[in-house]
């Protein structure tokens, strides 16, 4: 019988714990501890796809270019990206082949490192919004200007960089990463949303300043591969309706109309949950069935039907 897919997301929360834990090491450790969930699933008969968020990591390459930007060159942004998306990969790569051997399953896990192209028209790169590296006083930030850089006050803490995010539109690496899942491999791609490339004048591709969400992208991957599941992983275990209030209810089991709803409502905050439900709606309205939102440990149960929020048509 063939093996369903899944499709898991992981949040930035299953790679760095808190500030305490913050070295390769250590992000390591939170990838393993998140890697032994997602083996439940695998030994249980699923075939994985591993998507992962890596907002923390490039921040660190970031400053570190930024400490070191009078000694060496300065790393771009969809530099970064890959860097992160090799580093981290390796982390899972490593931490699920050690689990793997461990339990006696007979399967191996590979790195694409993935580009995602962005329409060079999006109207995001009118209006970047998106936050990322260190705070800089006023003075800096002005001088960060003249680089070219865009410069935003970040609620009272300084200023910081600001990129667009725009929409992901294709994955490039789709048919290698089809292939691969085909061949029974554990694939772990499109790392922190893939890198945003555009197609210049001649077609070609090229790497441009910008952050794709992560949920999006992975929501395009999971489309794109027919997925049977869609597993948005995250730092809660159910979806709430009055999130954090008296009257908060968590949802076990909605529909695809209902969860618009809800969010039409204005349950969903732009920042934590919003990018979550628009992309496991646009899942569903691509041709998938269902998709999970829960917490890391909770993975093989929420699949299972036990625990988590599941959307479905």
């Amino acid at each position: 019988m063939k093996s369903k897919l899944a499709v898991i997301a992981l949040g930035g929360n299953s790679l760095i714990k808190d500030k305490r834990r913050q070295s390769v090491h250590d992000q390591y450790l939170a990838a393993y501890e998140s890697c032994e969930h997602i083996a439940d699933l695998i030994e249980s008969g699923y075939n994985v796809v591993i998507t992962h968020g890596n907002g923390p990591q490039v921040g660190f390459i970031l400053l570190r270019s930024e400490l070191a930007r009078n000694s060496i060159h300065e790393v771009p942004l969809d530099s970064c990206g890959a860097d992160t998306q090799g580093a981290l990969g390796y982390n899972f790569q490593q931490a699920l082949g050690n689990i793997m051997k461990k339990r006696h399953i007979n399967k191996h896990a590979v790195t694409v490192v993935t580009q995602v192209i962005v329409d060079k028209n999006d109207p995001a790169f009118t209006h970047p919004t998106k936050p990322i590296g260190s705070f800089y006083t006023k003075q800096e930030a002005e001088e960060r200007e003249k680089s070219g850089w865009i410069m935003a006050e970040d609620s009272g803490r300084g200023y910081r960089r600001v990129v667009a995010s725009p929409m992901p539109v294709k994955i490039v690496e789709e048919e290698a990463i089809k292939t691969l899942i085909k061949e029974g491999f554990i694939v772990i791609c499109a790392g922190g949303g893939g890198i945003p490339v555009i197609e210049n004048e001649n077609q070609d591709l090229e790497g441009i300043a910008a952050v794709i969400d992560k949920d999006y992208a992975s929501a395009l991957l999971a489309a794109k591969v027919k997925s049977d599941i869609f597993v948005i992983s995250t730092a809660v275990e159910k979806v709430c309706l009055n999130y954090g209030t008296p009257n908060q209810q968590e949802l076990n089991s909605v529909t695809l109309d209902e969860i618009k709803k809800y969010m039409e409502e204005g349950h969903f905050k732009p920042g934590s949950m919003l990018p979550k439900i628009k992309a496991a709606i646009s899942f569903l309205e691509n041709g998938g069935e269902q998709v999970i939102i829960t917490n890391p440990p909770n993975i093989k149960a929420a699949v299972d039907g036990k625990t988590g929020t599941r959307i479905s048509k």
